[in-house]
């Protein structure tokens, strides 16, 4: 089972992680090998090989990533001068990440890629609109890109607001009033209030992943297996990424 396969649990601390380290590295390591060997076709140049062509391959290919970067075995590929001369004529980066804005959970280093890998597409608490939308389908359509991931993560500033706006402890101004609307159905006011911000992360994950999967322009590549639209959670403490279902 890979990295984002994996269901949410809770982390442990870093005095804890450090002595795991080397036994989940071990571990997780065989687990990616057993998950199906090398990722797919494609022509993409760099240390991970060739492109992923399928949403499988390009799930293993971030799994793989992430297990880097958390154990401090980062690559920082596809940066060489070659790779960005290459990248002149064109790119095939192998999965969408729609994640937030929030300045510590960059995609490109928590998987471990490098340029003309990843088409990121952030904004905060990974809320939908119109440009959003359309800059997904643009992978998708365009260039074909076999995977989109909805990567929420751990401590989210944008959900504690609207948490904190469902709960009338916070008044916001503006747009950041647009953003705690569009957040505010998944907040569980059933929940104590220190459960209620986590969950809401990762429920409003699912429902942004539910919506995206249900896009016209996605729908069809999903139903064909062409496409695959994951939700995933980043966790701040560990820095693992773990898929949520």
């Amino acid at each position: 089972m890979s990295v984002l396969a994996e269901q949410h649990r809770a982390d442990g601390t870093p005095g804890r992680r450090r002595l795991v380290r080397g036994a989940l590295t071990v571990g997780l390591g065989a687990a990616l090998a057993a998950a199906g060997g090398p990722t797919g076709g494609g022509s993409r140049t760099g240390l991970h090989g060739p492109r992923p062509g399928t949403p499988e391959a390009a799930l293993r290919a971030l799994s793989a990533g992430n297990v880097r970067w958390r154990t401090y075995h980062e690559r920082h590929p596809d940066a060489t001068r070659t790779v960005r001369q290459a990248l002149v004529g064109g790119q095939h980066p192998f999965a969408v990440i729609l994640g937030c804005v929030d300045s510590r959970v960059p995609p490109e280093l928590v998987f471990d890629q490098g340029l003309g890998d990843l088409m990121t597409v952030r904004s905060a608490g990974e809320v939908l609109d119109d440009a959003v939308l359309g800059s997904i389908a643009f992978g998708v359509v365009e260039l074909a890109i076999p995977l989109v991931v909805v990567l929420g993560h751990q401590s989210c500033g944008a959900v504690t607001a609207a948490v904190r706006a469902a709960e009338g402890l916070e008044q916001l101004p503006g747009h950041l009033r647009y953003l705690a609307e569009q957040i505010r159905p998944a907040v569980d006011r059933s929940l104590s209030r220190e459960a209620r911000v986590d969950a809401a992360v990762t429920q409003n994950v699912r429902l942004v992943r539910s919506r995206l999967a249900a896009e016209p322009d996605l729908a069809a590549r999903v139903a064909a297996g062409t496409l695959a639209v994951v939700g995933a959670r980043y966790e701040l403490t560990s820095q693992r990424v773990h898929r949520i279902r």
